[in-house]
């Protein structure tokens, strides 16, 4: 299996992991038992999140070099997206109360 997974490019096991942690995440969220677990299934849920939106992106041939730098690619533009709204709300607030 292993050697299985060697001859498979980085992106297509990735993108086949990827799904298994967002069901464990939810497992995780839904269990009322420890609160602790809870946490760590809302941000595994959240990372899981961020790092799929990048990868359904990314062709499932893409080695190691070409994921990781369409990931670095994607999460900037993710955080650039996130840090302009976080900047434009106040604005937006305020023109519409005028």
């Amino acid at each position: 299996m292993i050697r299985r997974l060697r001859q498979q490019p980085f992106a297509s096991i990735v993108q086949a992991i990827l799904p298994v942690l967002m069901l464990i995440s939810f497992v995780l969220i839904a269990q009322h038992s420890n609160q602790a677990l809870y946490h760590v299934g809302f941000i595994l849920l959240i990372a899981s999140t961020f790092v799929q939106i990048v990868f359904g992106n990314i062709p499932p041939e893409a080695g190691l070099k070409r994921s990781m730098t369409s990931l670095g690619i994607g999460l900037a533009t993710i955080a650039a997206i996130f840090a302009l709204g976080i900047l434009l709300a106040p604005y937006l607030v305020n023109l519409g109360r005028r």
